[in-house]
């Protein structure tokens, strides 16, 4: 993970943050395994109202690695200036856009 050079009020704005996301609505169901899980669009529910009011924004961007993998950065922002990102990389499975 990286960070910017002060931390102070991202960290103070998270945790708040933290303190009011309640847990996302398993409203989907997986017809193979036949369980319920929680969509994207329902996790990003449940978060977007406590990150907003503490001055939080997300941003992802796509890139690739190499040897085949690909990768999804992710930061976190405070109105502050100040941030926090890190990066997940994968191999693909098959080196086509599907496995991407």
């Amino acid at each position: 993970m990286t960070h910017s050079e002060a931390i102070n009020e991202i960290a103070a704005a998270l945790a708040k943050a933290q303190a009011q996301i309640e847990g996302a609505k398993k409203d989907k169901v997986n017809p193979h395994f036949r369980n319920d899980y929680a969509d994207l669009a329902s996790v990003w529910d449940a978060c977007r109202e406590a990150l907003t009011k503490n001055q939080l924004s997300v941003a992802q961007a796509a890139e690739s690695g190499s040897e085949g993998s690909y990768g999804v950065t992710t930061m976190l922002l405070h109105s502050s200036g100040q941030w926090m990102a890190g990066t997940l990389y994968l191999k693909a499975a098959k080196d086509d856009p599907q496995g991407a």
